[in-house]
């Protein structure tokens, strides 16, 4: 059940502890993992309006490591992980930690792209240590920047910047 949209993202709470995401482009899926996954097309893309992404490393493999860093003015967030699975063009999941946490405890998070006529449904889960901070996240702006950033990558890939 939704329970929330923000522009063209849908948030679901499945379980007690998972927020569900879901959003449609209008590209291939191929076009969209592509996105997602190759660091040169993240750092065009994978910001909130007035920030920038400085690091940007992405190893596309199942045991790969990821690094980001968003500068916002003079402060920044940075936030890592490990891929704990990987099937291009399908899905891909990994563990999630902030440089400086803003909720307790662990996340996974997994994306599964589905492609029916040529438009791609991005399925994005994250899974919290509890409830109570599932409840947490869903009181922050986190659904808002989730659907600025996939407005971000819309625009992107109506460019034909991915190839």
């Amino acid at each position: 059940m939704i329970v929330k949209t923000v522009g063209k993202l849908n948030v679901e709470l499945p379980s007690d502890r998972e927020i569900v995401m879901t959003r449609e482009f209008n590209a291939p899926r191929e076009l969209v993992f592509e996105a997602l996954t190759t660091p040169a097309l993240l750092k065009q893309w994978f910001r909130q309006p007035g920030s920038e992404l400085t690091v940007c490393e992405f190893e596309a493999r199942k045991g790969g490591k990821y690094r980001y860093v968003w500068k916002f003015g003079a402060m920044e967030m940075g936030m890592s992980g490990e891929l704990t699975d990987f099937k291009a063009p399908e899905r891909m999941a990994s563990t999630e930690k902030f440089d400086t946490a803003w909720y307790p405890g662990d996340a996974t998070s997994s994306i599964v792209l589905t492609e029916k006529n040529g438009k791609t449904l991005l399925t994005l889960s994250v899974r919290y240590d509890s409830k109570a901070t599932r409840d947490m996240v869903l009181q922050t702006p986190m659904a808002e920047g989730v659907s600025r950033g996939y407005d971000s990558l819309e625009e992107f890939l109506a460019k034909g910047n991915a190839k």
